[in-house]
């Protein structure tokens, strides 16, 4: 019996009523992953086999497993308070990371909404702009504009964000008042243009989608800096600063969703910053508490929070609350990992970091068969096309990505994948010998799969 099959077998009963993620799981109990244990960038699973993680936990534990410091906060934490009613009042832990988050946030982006999770961030945000609104003699804009292929949430109002139909199919119809547009792709432009002679077409278009929707029914336009699920979606500069101006022409609040791409991930402490843009409310959460707590938050710019400051009597405050939002150990992890970003400068570190990975990507083209690599920082990725010179992508049915990222955790390397492309974001804090290991790990698997998808095009090619 293999290792994986003891595995399966051991924990069959269980997994077969357990739901991951978008598995599905008659075919995951087969061949199940069973984490057992990490330290640094590596993981342990059950058997005992190491894998290294090049997806930093899906773009959470951005500083490290078993890092003692987040650890050692959140112990001493437990033994004085590991949970204060939200409904009634809030925690020194809880106060010290909105201190932090106001120090490091760009613009007056000051109040905060400590939540557990990126959906309820989106939710959050969602809400917080309509009630704005209403608040402020606008009740008729009531619609969000948000992008094709942006991932924003699995619960139903960022659901609706979300511009990937096979995310949203399942639940449809959807909440009425999102209405999506073409990301900045220039890799792909969907406008069939070029850039900079384009002068960013894609961004004006939006302005043209809120004329023709009408001005005074857009409330929101939310977009991610770093499109993750659209193949790690890069804009040109010119993009967001160009967002920025149309929303404020029009009243329309601008939200970043910055669940991802937070907390030195694009080598800025934000995307924010890193694109030159700062938007009316940042969603954040992933890298915020760094693993080590179910942590997130919605930060609003005071201009917009003075809509919701009032007297009791009026019910102007923000209509919304979790209970679990800012306990007080996942707030002690948050204090942790944000000081360690900041005095340790590792954004700074990560853009240093991310220049030598962006090289080491560019370099993996002689395999013929990444049409493009992209990213800021340290998320980056690679899109898989079966000829560069004429971007073609390989059928869907071949599922290039999935089948890349599966050799590559044979030989011990956990990246995230779809059929077109793979991310590849490893803890911020990584050493240079465990990166070259990640990287050469990743050339081996997509130089073997890359070889059996090709071969039948060539032999098709010399049968010509």
């Amino acid at each position: 019996m293999t290792k994986t099959e003891t595995q399966a077998e051991t924990w069959r009963a269980e997994l077969e009523h357990i739901l991951l993620d978008f598995r599905q799981m008659s075919a995951f109990v087969e061949d199940p992953l069973i984490l057992a244990r990490a330290e640094g960038v590596r993981y342990w699973d059950v058997n005992g086999k190491e894998y290294l993680d090049g997806a930093s936990g899906i773009f959470v534990a951005n500083l490290g497993h078993g890092n003692r410091r987040i650890i050692d906060a959140v112990k001493k934490q437990l033994e004085t308070l590991a949970f204060a009613p939200p409904l009634h009042g809030t925690s020194v832990p809880a106060l010290e990371l909105v201190r932090l988050l106001g120090e490091i946030t760009p613009g007056d982006l000051k109040t905060v909404k400590l939540l557990t999770g990126g959906s309820e961030a989106v939710e959050a945000a969602l809400k917080f702009t309509l009630q704005y609104h209403r608040q402020t003699g606008h009740p008729r804009k009531h619609k969000f504009i948000s992008l094709y292929g942006a991932y924003h949430g699995a619960t139903l109002g960022a659901l609706g964000a979300t511009g990937l139909a096979a995310r949203r199919e399942p639940y449809g119809p959807l909440l009425p008042n999102f209405v999506h547009v073409h990301p900045a792709h220039c890799y792909r432009c969907a406008y069939e243009k070029q850039y900079p002679s384009c002068d960013v077409f894609c961004a004006r278009t939006v302005e043209e989608t809120m004329v023709r929707e009408g001005p005074d029914s857009v409330a929101g336009l939310i977009v991610e800096p770093i499109s993750h699920t659209a193949g790690l979606v890069t804009p040109p500069p010119e993009y967001f600063p160009t967002l920025r101006g149309i929303c404020d022409r029009h009243n329309v609040v601008l939200i970043f969703d910055e669940i991802i791409t937070g907390f030195g991930r694009t080598g800025e402490m934000f995307g924010a910053q890193t694109f030159r843009t700062t938007p009316d409310i940042l969603c954040v959460g992933k890298g915020m508490g760094a693993g080590y707590g179910p942590l997130s938050a919605m930060i609003a710019s005071d201009r917009l929070a003075r809509a919701f400051w009032g007297d009791p009597a009026a019910g102007v405050e923000f209509s919304h609350g979790h209970t679990y939002a800012g306990n007080p150990l996942s707030c002690a992890a948050g204090v942790a990992a944000i000081t360690q970003l900041v005095e340790e400068k590792i954004p700074e570190r990560a853009r240093e970091t991310g220049e030598y990975i962006a090289a080491r990507l560019e370099g993996l083209k002689k395999l013929g068969i990444v049409g493009e690599a992209r990213g800021k920082g340290m998320l980056r990725g690679i899109e898989l096309v079966r000829d560069p010179s004429t971007r073609q992508r390989f059928p869907a049915r071949l599922e290039a990505g999935k089948r890349i990222a599966r050799r590559a955790q044979e030989l011990g390397l956990i990246l995230r994948a779809d059929p077109d492309w793979i991310a590849f974001a490893p803890a911020l804090i990584i050493e240079r010998g465990d990166l070259d290991e990640m990287l050469e790990i990743l050339e081996r698997a997509m130089g073997e799969v890359a070889e059996n998808l090709l071969e039948p095009q060539m032999n098709a090619d010399k049968r010509r």
